[in-house]
């Protein structure tokens, strides 16, 4: 039998950072983000054996405790006979830790495979981390809720593996749609943010959303902003706390359908998230944002933490071709998405 589970990676609209507990402790942070159809997907094939007293009965054989996992984006296998056996080595140690963590029964084989480019900044590892836990609760039958599986892959993040981040991906690809989530310290509350129709097929249409094809690692960012923060750098400390207000002000925009408000508050976002620390931005992808800007778009910001990877941009009415081809023009590729309503979902085929 096969189990098949699917999350969302997520584009974020503005807020980014504040999620992280540190920045909001003395007053809380606010992000607005959206999950988008680009997903992470994760598969268990359960083995089974012909036993010799039914014949023709396939019975899980209780004594294999073998645990094999397949990375179809790096092309690695790795094999253990006992979850216990599983060590991070720097192989597919998301899956393992969440494997450990679940502590469910050996006796499968897993395949992992995410369509998202790597370092795109569109929250990849914790939409991989989402299917996997969806999947591995499924298998082992364990009835968990969306907020649960986020903070469970939250902590196996930052707990098991040491990765820097806060906690708005996990939580938009658990949930889906497009979310407005306030953040105390490590406690989170999130909601779906309720739209009108003709706001949220508009806003889908004007977005553009690019791969610089240039990966950026973001513990190194997170790393220099964390730095600069506890440092007391003031453009880092003013930024975070412009951020937070700005994202309330976002979501008001929304709520009442002024999507003019709307991109020009991504632009607001961006010029904050690039007081945060230099390594945010470069001069390729200032470039690319001149290039844009004087083609249609009224605003955009890198997705994630910056410095690479994916940038989003919102357009003028009917202006979103004209934006799309100088992107392509400038060496960049255009991922086509639409919002996705559904979140982590799971699943078994025969």
């Amino acid at each position: 039998m096969l189990i098949r589970s699917r999350a969302p990676v997520r584009i974020d609209f503005a807020g980014g950072w504040t999620d992280v507990a540190l920045f909001a402790k003395s007053t809380p942070g606010f992000v607005i983000n959206a999950a988008i159809n680009i997903y992470s997907f994760a598969t268990i094939h359960t083995t089974e054996r012909r036993t010799d007293s039914s014949p023709l009965r396939h019975e899980k054989d209780l004594e294999d405790q073998h645990v094999s996992i397949y990375s179809s984006d790096f092309d690695v296998f790795v094999e253990a006979k006992d979850i216990r056996k599983l060590e991070y080595d720097g192989n597919v140690d998301l899956v393992k830790a969440a494997i450990r963590r679940m502590n469910v029964p050996g006796g499968f084989d897993m395949i992992t495979e995410s369509v998202a480019p790597p370092g795109s900044g569109l929250g990849t590892s914790a939409s991989m981390g989402v299917a996997l836990l969806g999947l591995l609760a499924r298998y082992a039958k364990q009835d968990l809720l969306q907020y649960e599986i986020a903070e469970l892959a939250s902590t196996i993040e930052r707990e098991e593996l040491g990765i820097l981040g806060g906690k708005q991906d996990h939580y938009a690809s658990s949930m889906g749609d497009i979310s407005f989530m306030e953040f105390r310290g490590e406690d989170v509350k999130a909601s779906r943010l309720i739209l009108s129709r003709d706001t949220y097929l508009e806003l889908e249409k004007n977005l553009v959303l690019c791969y610089t094809g240039k990966s950026r690692l973001s513990g190194d960012i997170h790393k220099n902003v964390t730095e600069a923060y506890k440092s007391g750098h003031k453009d880092t400390v003013d930024a975070i706390e412009s951020m937070k207000r700005l994202t309330l002000e976002m979501k008001c925009a929304l709520m009442k359908g002024d999507l003019d408000a709307f991109g020009q508050l991504i632009s607001e976002n961006w010029r904050n998230q690039k007081r945060l620390h230099p390594s945010v931005t470069n001069a390729d992808i200032d470039g690319l944002f001149g290039a844009a800007m004087n083609n249609g778009a009224v605003g955009g910001k890198a997705c994630g933490a910056g410095g690479g990877g994916c940038l989003l941009f919102y357009c003028q009415s009917d202006s979103a071709h004209r934006v799309r081809r100088v992107l392509e023009e400038s060496g960049v590729r255009i991922i086509d998405f639409n919002f996705d309503t559904g979140g982590l979902q799971t699943w078994e085929s025969r």
